[in-house]
């Protein structure tokens, strides 16, 4: 059994990212916790905006609690970072905070962000968990894994930055029903296929990753860090 830690931007990207091996890791006897760090909706604008925010940002946290008990997540850690704005936040801040986390839950796999999506909020927590997990004597960890986000690794130009490019893969063939039955909490966060942010397209991209290694269905990552035991 071992302690997992998923690092999360916004409610849905942990199910977006890696609700499959998630819910692999909880069949398994693995304890999942997940930490969220912006409350994914401040950033909208619209009329009477303060009202409305604060009702979307309970609604979007009800639905991560439930989407993450369909998971089988131990604990979720909710915080309230800026949305979309967390590069205005000292780095060190988030780091610390992250470390907290690290602290209190002593994981062995950590799941985050990739380095290279479109979402600002997405690359700042990918930079906090980097320096979070550096490689420290007696250290817990021994596996990074970066996950992909539809809707913002794949919106990342070739030629504007390194683009996500996977290395390993979790196979989610028995899982994946239950990542869309979570995913589907979010329903306002979804859109109409063909948006890259659809249960259609959800369910295609783990066919394709899955088909790329001979599986029905798999969750893709980029390895960070791995040391064997």
């Amino acid at each position: 059994m071992s302690n997992v830690l998923v690092i999360a931007a916004h409610p849905d990207d942990e199910v977006l990212g890696c609700g499959g091996s998630i819910a692999w890791h909880t069949s398994r006897g693995d304890n999942v916790i997940v930490l969220i760090l912006a409350d994914g909706v401040g950033s909208r604008q619209c009329s009477d905006k303060q009202e409305k925010n604060s009702s979307e940002v309970e609604v979007r946290q009800l639905n991560a609690k439930n989407a993450n008990k369909i998971l089988g997540v131990k604990e979720l850690v909710m915080l309230s970072y800026p949305d979309n704005q967390m590069d205005s936040v000292p780095l060190l801040d988030v780091v610390q905070q992250i470390e907290c986390v690290i602290n209190i839950h002593n994981p062995s796999v950590i799941y985050t962000h990739n380095s290279s999506d479109v979402n600002i909020d997405h690359r700042v927590v990918h930079d906090a968990v980097i320096a979070a997990c550096r490689p420290q004597p007696g250290s817990n960890i021994r596996q990074l894994l970066f996950f992909e986000i539809p809707s913002s690794t794949e919106w990342r130009p070739p030629a504007s930055r390194v683009m996500f490019s996977p290395n390993w893969h979790i196979n989610i063939t028995d899982t994946l029903a239950i990542k869309l039955e979570a995913l589907s909490i979010y329903e306002s966060e979804l859109r109409e296929f063909p948006h890259s942010r659809s249960i259609a397209a959800v369910e295609h991209l783990a066919c394709w990753r899955g088909a790329s290694v001979g599986l029905h269905a798999a969750e893709a990552f980029e390895l960070g860090r791995f040391i064997r035991r």
